[in-house]
């Protein structure tokens, strides 16, 4: 008679033929027997998103944690949607347009178009729904995204899309609007519909940005060709857009700019006045406290005599310091900040703030791991470059950007770290902007901080250590601002240590 373990490894393997043939983390019920599903469910391999659906989880996973859900979100809505509708359905034009224009944010409603629609909305696992509505589809759909979701094109979504976008996602707009590089696409279809509204709000957008050019384009063979069409400027305000070939960048400069003036009147630390040998004897005192709360943050448990192990040399991980995961965590940790010292060292020194860290963040990550690479648990090759797989943040409704997008993403950073002026906009946007980014597989979080103490540094502003005990409104302020693009509550959280 089988086991209870020969019996769970039986319909794991029923799951991994079910992964093999189709969808790695979307499972329907009828792909798995009522005994292997129910077995699966009972020990926590498999989440229950609707009658019949289901996500793949880590049992490991604790009670609540969403991440698996956020993770296979676009799986899901993607496969649900194709079984429901076959290739009749597309998603709404803004929600098009917010994927096109690189966000990445887990939406609380999803609405599906398809001439099949119910005009239902169906629950998922919570914050999130599904809108089934029935409509017309565009006139072709894109399936050219990281998703392979059923979109509008571009031009067709930028043209279908409501007023009130432009209000409540200005962001969204304004990135999606860079990314036409003429007038043609977007002319051909008001051409041959005749939307003389719809027209004059594309028009008007389209000067808002700067992209004069295409306005007048489009106004004029409009009226040539008889149209009446009255320009109207959808924005609240007039911001210019520079034409980038990345969406990224785009999104995170208007993030920046969105961002610093309220950054500005909200961080009211007052500066160090430190000579800069006081800075840097201040800065070696607090290494203890630092290293303690910032590996605490990350779910590392580091003790003081570990640390004052490493710190001393006297650390020995074949020996008893054998809790291997913590040991090389902190001793990443000591090596990391040496190396932030000497960047701080510079700084004070007289050099650019922006210039060091883009020459020096590589190191201060790379040296976090290579104690990893000591113990033969990862190459030397792996902390080369940015990651190559996606990573999710847990329980973010947030997801980190695709592989793909971050070396210009990261270029933008820098870029803006050196076009900002003010040390604080520096500090508080670069960390924020980073763990946004996520470019990392790990060790996101730290490299983050160390961006922001050096920022501050170059300000003249106290190290800030982030104390573990406020983790959780710590991570709540990035979701803010990640998620709702509030970086207020952030900026009060780091200005208040």
């Amino acid at each position: 008679m089988a086991t209870i373990s020969e019996l769970l490894a039986s319909s794991l393997a029923a799951l991994k033929q079910v992964q093999q043939n189709g969808d790695c983390t979307v499972v329907k019920s009828s792909e798995l027997s009522p005994t292997h599903l129910k077995r699966l469910l009972a020990n926590h391999f498999l989440m229950p998103v609707i009658k019949g659906w289901y996500i793949v989880t880590d049992p490991r996973t604790e009670t609540g944690d969403s991440t698996a859900w956020y993770a296979s979100f676009w799986n899901f809505i993607r496969r649900y949607a194709t079984e429901r509708y076959g290739k009749e359905w597309c998603l709404s034009a803004e929600q098009s347009l917010a994927i096109y224009s690189g966000s990445t944010t887990v939406p609380r409603q999803v609405l599906i178009r398809s001439p099949k629609g119910s005009n239902n909305s169906l629950e998922l696992l919570p914050p999130t729904s599904l809108f089934n509505l029935e409509a017309a589809l565009p006139s072709r759909i894109d399936t050219d995204n990281p998703y392979r979701l059923n979109l509008y094109p571009l031009s067709e979504a930028i043209i279908a899309a409501t007023p009130a976008i432009y209000r409540n996602d200005a962001m969204t707009m304004r990135t999606a609007l860079s990314l036409i590089r003429d007038s043609s696409e977007i002319l051909k279809i008001l051409v041959d519909t005749g939307q003389t509204v719809r027209a004059g709000r594309v028009i008007g957008a389209f000067r808002n940005i700067g992209r004069k050019d295409i306005a007048d384009e489009i106004a004029a063979t409009m009226k040539r060709i008889g149209y009446d069409v009255r320009e109207e400027d959808p924005f609240e305000q007039v911001i210019k857009v520079t034409v980038a070939t990345s969406p990224y960048t785009t999104r995170l400069r208007l993030m920046w700019q969105q961002m610093r003036m309220e950054v500005l009147t909200d961080f009211t630390r007052e500066k160090s006045n430190l000579s800069s040998s006081e800075y840097m004897e201040r800065m070696e005192a607090c290494y203890k406290l630092d290293a303690y709360h910032s590996l605490s943050i990350e779910g590392y448990r580091v003790t003081d005599e570990l640390i004052q192990k490493v710190r001393s040399g006297a650390w020995t991980p074949d020996g008893e310091d054998a809790d291997l995961r913590n040991a090389l965590a902190a001793r990443g940790y000591w090596q990391a900040f040496q190396q932030v010292k000497k960047s701080v060292a510079e700084i004070l020194g007289g050099s650019n703030g922006a210039t060091v860290i883009a020459r020096d963040l590589a190191t201060w990550h790379s040296e976090m791991f290579m104690p990893c690479v000591t113990a033969g648990i990862i190459k030397a090759s792996d902390l080369v470059g940015y990651r190559s797989h996606q990573v999710y943040i847990r329980n973010s409704m947030h997801t980190p950007l695709n592989p793909e997008a971050l070396r210009d993403a990261m270029t933008t950073l820098f870029e803006l770290l050196s076009e900002e002026p003010d040390a604080r906009v520096k500090a508080v946007l670069g960390h924020f902007v980073f763990t946004y980014i996520h470019p990392y597989m790990d060790g996101n979080g730290r490299v983050g901080r160390f961006l922001m103490n050096t920022m501050l540094a170059s300000g003249g502003y106290d190290w800030v250590i982030i104390p573990v005990e406020r983790c959780k409104e710590y991570m709540s302020a990035l979701e803010q601002a990640s998620v709702q693009g509030q970086i207020g509550p952030f900026t009060k959280f780091i200005s208040s240590i």
